[in-house]
């Protein structure tokens, strides 16, 4: 197969194209798309990962939904790299709230005296390795953080969260397109129950699609794919010449399994 020519217009111009072109999509699709930062707190074994726990619980969460930001999720690393490792959601309609969150907490007087033993952890003894951060913006047909039933309930559940790097902004358009053109129902009808879909603004391995599912346990999420990968429908979207190219428009993909902490509200 012959290579694609190039996507004509910018990446933004192209991707808000997209909007109210969902298929299947379980949302309506929205100009007021949320924005996330997508944070990996790296830690080490010890007392900094029950630290960080209670700093999530009983200082970070509440004061973020004091801001309006929420819901809030909460993740320990299940299955994958650098363990142990925690990932926080944070999602929000308005992207200055969102990226100034820490220098609004530093105002917030209950904040500042519930995550104390969090920020004023001794130097020799941090509770984390490293911090990083990724702003995200949800996509068009799917504008909002859905959290599975059980997240209400706080019922047994796991979540997948998956990257797909681009090797050209050409190809990450035609592969959020894809998505806005059946794949959010695919996964659905497959019993993969999707938290969020977004493209990547600013964090590493630009350019990419970032998105959550949520199943019960490890057997539905195998069998979710099973079914994801025998529907005809899938069959027929992935076979279609706009997305099938040869080389593909996902270079690499990463996969992790997380678990949520008792403190989530995904």
């Amino acid at each position: 197969m012959e290579r694609r020519t190039f996507v004509s217009g910018s990446l933004a111009v192209s991707a808000l194209s997209l909007t109210g072109s969902a298929k299947g999509a379980g949302q309506t699709a929205s100009a007021s798309a949320e924005y996330y930062d997508l944070r990996r707190y790296q830690l080490t074994n010890g007392p900094g990962t029950k630290l960080t726990e209670n700093y999530f619980a009983d200082a970070l969460i509440p004061a973020l939904n004091r801001l309006g930001i929420g819901p809030v999720g909460a993740f320990s690393v299940y299955f994958g790299p650098e363990t142990p490792a925690y990932y926080l959601l944070m999602s929000s309609s308005k992207l200055e709230t969102l990226v100034t969150a820490d220098l609004l907490l530093a105002r917030d007087p209950a904040f500042v005296k519930a995550g104390a033993p969090f920020w004023d952890a001794p130097a020799g003894s941090p509770p984390y390795v490293r911090i990083e951060s990724s702003l995200l913006r949800a996509f068009e047909g799917y504008p909002r953080v859905t959290p599975p039933a059980s997240a209400a309930t706080k019922e047994k559940r796991i979540y997948q969260l998956r990257q797909y790097q681009s090797p050209s902004n050409a190809d990450h358009v035609r592969k959020v397109e894809m998505f806005h053109e059946g794949e959010f129902g695919i996964f659905e009808k497959a019993g993969a129950h999707g938290v969020f879909y977004a493209d990547t603004l600013i964090g590493p391995r630009l350019p990419n699609l970032t998105y959550m599912l949520s199943f019960s346990d490890m057997a539905s999420l195998e069998s979710a794919w099973e079914k994801f990968g025998a529907d005809p429908d899938w069959k027929k979207l992935s076979s279609d010449p706009k997305f099938n190219l040869d080389p593909p428009t996902v270079s690499n993909i990463t996969s992790l399994v997380l678990r949520p902490l008792a403190c989530s509200q995904v």
